[in-house]
């Protein structure tokens, strides 16, 4: 597979229902009059060429490679992030959050590891700690509809997940509140704390607080606007989305989980306003089984949808050639005014996902790409279930973007090393 290529040649339009319109700019639009057709009949950004990527780029797992790297793989020194000044960086966090967040079915006892190794290694007096408020119901209705949050509303008020299932079970069915979203008590109230948490990273760029906003908490990029899907019930990175489009123009979406991230490119697929660029893994029975290279939204978004499905057993070096010789052409053409980044750990190594071969230094890498851009920036978490690795890769990442240096190979915290 040819991954330079991302001219369409074979258009196919996007499962995007006309109910997506919900999600709004004055450019939306999800038919093209016979301007708009003549202006994306070719690539706005031209995003193809005629090289042909080596054959090596995609390797067997042949041996997994631990997270920890040698010193002398290290060729990333924080000072080659070029920014014109020491950036602000601000951290969204509180105890209820983190309850709450810890709490959550799939990735339980997570949140508390990755505060836990952050507060360690002395980084939050380097960080402004944001406490975030729940998002509002009418915030949350700018994307999901009225009907699936009064679902979430009323499972939230029943304690015993057997009642729930007993008296909502064509709701939990219709809503994909199954296996991969399983019901939990609070559930609304949870996910609309990790919302608000991501629209509080949106509204501190916007008041010109911080250049850099990190909530490890976010990142739930799978939710539909009436589905629950892959562990997400709201999408919370939709809404950090259309909080930065208050402010900003035009906001680019990187995504680096291992799963494509579906929920928000259909959310933005109809507009020229958000483009998403998605690296993610695609294969035969894989979650969601979306994500191809030809698939590049419609309408006016046309074009401005990126897809890049990558095979199992990529590595830092051929992951991170691909993903700039990708960013710097998308930066040329689409000119962003804001970035919000996914940083999903689970394409680390030893992930249970035991797909891609990264370390934590080549999510790092393409961290650092991004925060050379010199952006207002919203830094996300997703993806990361071997939870002692994904803590160390986003403490790792928080040290990065905080201008201060870490080990390469993070020791034991006290609390990773009982588990």
């Amino acid at each position: 597979m040819n991954t330079d290529r991302f001219e369409d040649e074979n258009p196919r339009t996007s499962n995007v229902t006309s109910q997506s319109t919900h999600v709004t700019d004055e450019d939306r639009d999800t038919t093209c009059s016979s301007e708009c057709q003549s202006n994306h009949s070719k690539d706005p950004f031209h995003l193809s060429d005629n090289e042909e990527d080596s054959s090596d780029i995609y390797r067997p797992v042949i041996k997994k490679r631990c997270i920890a790297v040698l010193a002398n793989d290290l060729n990333l020194n924080v000072s080659e992030i070029a920014v014109k000044k020491t950036p602000r960086v601000a951290y969204v966090h509180s105890q209820d959050l983190l309850t709450k967040a810890n709490e959550l079915i799939r990735i339980e006892g997570r949140a508390e590891l990755v505060h836990s190794l952050i507060r360690t290694y002395g980084l939050l007096q380097y960080l402004q700690v944001v406490t975030p408020r729940p998002a509002t119901q009418s915030e949350i209705l700018a994307f999901h509809s009225s009907d699936y949050i009064q679902c979430l509303q009323d499972i939230s008020a029943v304690s015993d997940s057997e009642d729930i299932e007993e008296q909502h079970k064509h709701e939990v069915e219709s809503y994909g509140l199954s296996y991969d979203c399983p019901l939990q008590k609070d559930l609304l109230e949870t996910a609309s704390l990790i919302s608000g948490a991501s629209q509080a990273a949106s509204q501190h760029i916007i008041n010109g607080l911080a250049d850099i906003v990190i909530n490890w908490y976010g990142g739930w990029h799978h939710a539909k606007r009436d589905t629950a899907s892959g562990f997400c019930y709201i999408n919370d990175v939709v809404l950090c989305i259309l909080k930065l489009r208050q402010q900003f123009d035009k906001v680019l979406y990187v995504d680096i989980d291992l799963h494509h991230g579906d929920g928000v490119e259909e959310a933005f697929a109809t507009t020229s306003k958000v483009m998403t660029v998605s690296f993610h893994k695609l294969a035969p029975g894989f979650f969601p089984g979306s994500g191809e290279l030809n698939d590049v939204g419609t309408g006016r978004g046309k074009y401005f949808t990126v897809n890049i499905p990558l095979m199992d057993g990529i590595k830092d070096k051929e992951y991170f050639s691909i993903f700039t010789k990708v960013m710097k052409q998308v930066k040329d053409r689409f000119l962003p005014d804001a970035i919000v980044m996914q940083c999903g750990a689970d394409t680390l190594s030893e992930d249970p996902m035991t797909s891609f071969n990264l370390t934590h230094f080549g999510i790092a890498k393409c961290v650092c790409y991004m925060l050379t851009w010199n952006l207002p920036t919203v830094l996300l978490g997703g993806g990361g279930y071997h939870f002692p690795n994904t803590a160390k890769c986003w403490t790792f990442l928080t040290a990065l973007a905080a201008g201060k240096k870490l080990p390469v190979d993070i020791p034991e915290h006290e609390k990773i090393s009982t588990m």
